[in-house]
């Protein structure tokens, strides 16, 4: 049987952490725990960075904020700390905490501790040797509105997270905030960022209740169980969750989804097999979610444009760090056409209305 399991390899140069101040923690904080230390790096991603830490034959998974950045709020690793100590115990995918760090004498930076979860991550395409005909596939894309739907259903106040956000307004807040991101991280001129931003904020919908929020849900960011591809065991990278518009959270999935139909240049920035035969198309895996929560999803294109214009601005961030000389990573060096793209289509949802 093929080894389908998502797996680190070696800290890329730049990223190594600093292993005796480290060691020392551990063994202060886990002191029941033997053996030698050793670290490595998931490879994929390009925010807060993820490390597997082995001591002895116990396994863990250290999260920090990427070297250089200047954007504070999005990299809080005591609020992603808070959230995930409060939820998995009413919501089994997110990820347990073990510990967290403030004391940025140890790594620079504050950091979390956290159970590992083993299974699939399906990236851009599916892994070789994984049985994933059209059945699965349809089944894998009901899996992943259900379990949005799920998250969307949890009572946030009951949980201890009544807190963590603002709804009143968020939608419009989100309007303002992710325009001024982006001229805080500009570089370059695209044509689209006027226009986009001047229909966006003509159009902003009443919007569609409160509920907890991912933020950022996607293929890459959900662990499937190896025995059953179609059943999703973890969900990650929690650093945008809030209370928020549940449709704003549809439509950062959507934005993420590459239909088959999608242009070329769509789908070069495709990073999970939603186009793969049997997979939903961007529409259906609306009406499911519909279907699932009764929630009306007629304003889709505008959440579908604002989120393709938000994950334009964070790849712009990202790509700001590099052109400042603040990260080294080689792969965030053709990152603007990414953003062209992305701009781009997002101008296109606006104009047509076709999600």
């Amino acid at each position: 049987m093929p080894d389908l399991l998502d797996h680190p390899t070696t800290v890329r140069p730049g990223e190594e952490l600093d292993l005796s101040k480290l060691e020392t923690f551990l063994r202060s904080h886990f002191p029941h725990v033997q053996g030698r230390l050793s670290i490595q790096q998931y490879p994929s991603g390009h925010s807060n960075l993820t490390y597997m830490v082995q001591l002895g034959g116990w396994e863990l998974v250290l999260r920090r904020p990427p070297f250089g950045s200047k954007v504070k709020t999005a990299h809080d690793m005591g609020r992603e700390f808070l959230v995930l100590s409060k939820l998995h115990s009413v919501y089994a995918p997110a990820p347990n905490v073990l510990s967290y760090c403030e004391d940025e004498s140890i790594l620079g930076v504050p950091f979390y501790l956290m159970e590992p979860i083993h299974g699939v991550i399906l990236r851009r395409d599916p892994p070789h040797g994984l049985d994933f005909p059209p059945e699965k596939a349809r089944r894998l894309s009901e899996s992943f509105a259900e379990n949005l739907a799920l998250l969307h259903s949890l009572d946030y106040a009951a949980v201890g997270l009544g807190d963590l956000g603002r709804p009143q307004g968020y939608v419009e807040r989100q309007v303002r905030g992710w325009i001024e991101r982006y001229h805080g991280s500009k570089t370059q001129d695209y044509p689209e960022v006027e226009k986009i931003s001047k229909w966006m904020q003509g159009h902003i919908p009443a919007g569609a209740g409160a509920s907890l929020i991912h933020n950022d849900y996607k293929y890459d960011n959900v662990v499937l169980d190896p025995r059953d591809i179609t059943r999703i065991t973890g969900v990650l990278d929690w650093e945008m969750c809030t209370i928020g518009d549940p449709l704003a959270d549809l439509g950062t999935a959507m934005a993420y989804w590459i239909d088959t139909a999608d242009p070329a240049e769509l789908q070069e920035n495709r990073s999970g097999p939603t186009n793969h035969p049997g997979s939903f198309s961007r529409a259906e895996l609306a009406e499911y979610y519909a279907r699932k929560t009764g929630r009306d999803i007629s304003q889709m294109p505008f959440y579908l444009t604002l989120a393709r214009f938000k994950l334009a601005v964070i790849v712009q961030q990202i790509y700001y760090r590099f052109h400042q000389g603040l990260t080294k990573d080689e792969r965030f060096a053709s990152m603007p056409g990414r953003v062209s793209t992305l701009l781009r289509a997002a101008w296109h949802t606006a104009q047509t209305g076709v999600i």
